[in-house]
């Protein structure tokens, strides 16, 4: 697509309209992600509009903590623009969520703040603490580091056991190790996606894929690359917490 250069920015300029400093500009373009579409007679980097509205989108991705690789795939990918547009449609609804929920808390303390001044009308209801509804956000969270956890304690049992094989000869731990980490890892598997489902950006209809299909596919820490049952066509697919999971895993 064909870059409009009706305004030009420099690095300088570029770095400023998205609250950044020039070194960060420097870097995406480094790497490939921010590249300039061309330069001034003195060889400085000159940028298009687009390029702005492409920072801060990466800027953006990297607030959610995505990786450079992971931004790399999702805007060479098929219609990033709306892979990225379903993740800020996400991320907006966990903001209201969590205002929501802080609104609520709040009311309740001015409620026991007035009621305090008369002892005799405290209500217990509105003492009485109530439990915070979790939101997606927090129940990915949450088994995310469920996750990480079992991958730590299986790193521990196959190095444990081959450390164990290889200064005293003795291979059975090992084998027996092994079968507890292959054990494990279809256990957590399993576990991770049956408390997922995915979010097309295309259609925006929410699906469960097939465990062999989501177990192989490409991925990023929020997406994963998988054929919708709606619209059928493979992209980056938003990942979301499935609310008919049932109970999380203790961490």
């Amino acid at each position: 697509m064909e870059q409009d250069f009706t305004e030009e920015y420099t690095s300088g300029k570029l770095a400023e309209l998205c609250g950044v400093s020039v070194r960060t500009v420097q870097y995406y373009d480094s790497r490939n992600l921010l590249v300039p579409g061309k330069f001034s007679s003195g060889g400085r980097r000159l940028y298009s509009r687009q390029d702005l509205h492409k920072l801060k989108i990466i800027l953006f991705l990297r607030d959610l903590d995505f990786s450079i690789n992971d931004i790399r795939k999702i805007l060479s990918g098929k219609n990033p623009e709306k892979t990225i547009y379903c993740l800020i449609s996400q991320q907006e609804s966990f903001i209201k969520t969590e205002i929501s929920a802080g609104q609520n808390r709040l009311e309740k303390l001015l409620q026991v703040k007035e009621g305090l001044k008369d002892f005799e009308k405290i209500s217990f209801d509105s003492i009485g603490v109530v439990a915070k509804m979790i939101e997606n956000k927090k129940k990915l969270k949450n088994l995310h580091v469920f996750m990480i956890v079992v991958g730590v304690l299986m790193d521990i049992i196959e190095i444990g056991t081959a450390v164990f094989w290889w200064k005293t000869g003795i291979w059975q731990p090992f084998a027996l190790g092994m079968v507890v980490v292959v054990f494990l890892g279809i256990y957590t598997s399993r576990v991770y996606f049956k408390k997922t489902a995915y979010i097309c950006p295309l259609c925006q209809r929410v699906f469960k894929p097939k465990f062999r299909e989501a177990f192989f596919a490409s991925h990023t820490p929020r997406t994963r690359r998988l054929v919708c049952p709606g619209c059928h066509e493979k992209s980056y697919c938003v990942e979301t917490y499935s609310q008919e999971s049932g109970k999380e895993p203790e961490v």
